[in-house]
């Protein structure tokens, strides 16, 4: 048996997320029609991110077992040829039998993009959040400050958050422009369900003016998902990269 490592690129726009599921086309359970029909086999896949419906990615990991003498650097073009366009094998290759894509991961970066203005270009659509009117940058800077650090992240997880723990450490929090787009990008080891969408939807309220660039230590401090902002739609965020030691 054999431990296949994927890096996986898709965009989500027509998935109802990463995790498979019973009745809902989602991009784990397209991945795995294509191993099947590839080597024959019904294999169990461990992804590094479950990514949400309409979120996209750039750099997920995934691992499966295999008994399939195909070698490992040619499972990229030989899945590449079974899978949709808006799916694609980056990379592959073999990693030890003990090797986990989630557990082993030292961090991961997510950006969330935010395009302004009156209209929101048509080839961009599927890949930002569209605002209409043009927020205070510098004001969302200094509230991203305060985010980073190890904290109890409970006002920044939705209520169906499973985790026990929702102490997380964020190693890196910026907010830049780049060209008419502002993007938010969120550095750290794990994150809860929803965090960085709920990150994003606070810091466009403060570029806005509805918060405060200092109530964002008062929001964390409180525990209280109602003093966050709203969730920010999916189709802004993406997954940029996962890292290994």
């Amino acid at each position: 048996m054999r431990r296949i490592v994927l890096t996986i690129a898709y965009d989500g726009t027509a998935y109802s997320g990463w995790q498979a599921q019973a009745n809902a086309v989602t991009v784990e359970g397209t991945l795995r029609e294509a191993i099947r029909r590839l080597s024959g086999e019904d294999v169990v896949t461990i992804g590094a991110s479950r990514t949400d419906a309409g979120v996209h990615a750039l750099g997920n990991v995934v691992a499966f077992d295999t008994e399939s003498p195909i070698p490992a650097e040619n499972w990229r073009p030989a899945l590449n040829s079974f899978l949709p366009q808006d799916i694609r094998v980056m990379n592959s290759c073999e990693a030890a039998a003990d090797f986990h894509p989630r557990f082993d991961a030292h961090s991961k970066r997510y950006e969330y993009r935010i395009a302004m203005g009156p209209v929101v270009n048509p080839l961009r659509c599927r890949y930002v959040c569209g605002v209409h009117e043009e927020l205070d940058l510098a004001a969302m800077q200094k509230g991203a400050e305060a985010f980073v650090g190890e904290h109890d992240f409970s006002s920044f997880c939705s209520a169906g958050t499973q985790t026990e723990s929702k102490v997380r450490n964020v190693t890196k929090c910026e907010v830049y422009r780049d060209g008419g787009e502002i993007v938010i990008g969120v550095e750290g080891g794990g994150f809860l369900y929803n965090m960085i969408r709920i990150l994003a939807g606070t810091l466009i309220d403060m570029g806005r003016g509805a918060k405060s660039p200092e109530s964002m230590g008062r929001i964390l401090e409180s525990r209280d998902r109602t003093q966050a902002g709203p969730t920010a739609p999916p189709e802004g965020l993406i997954l940029i990269k996962i890292s290994y030691k």
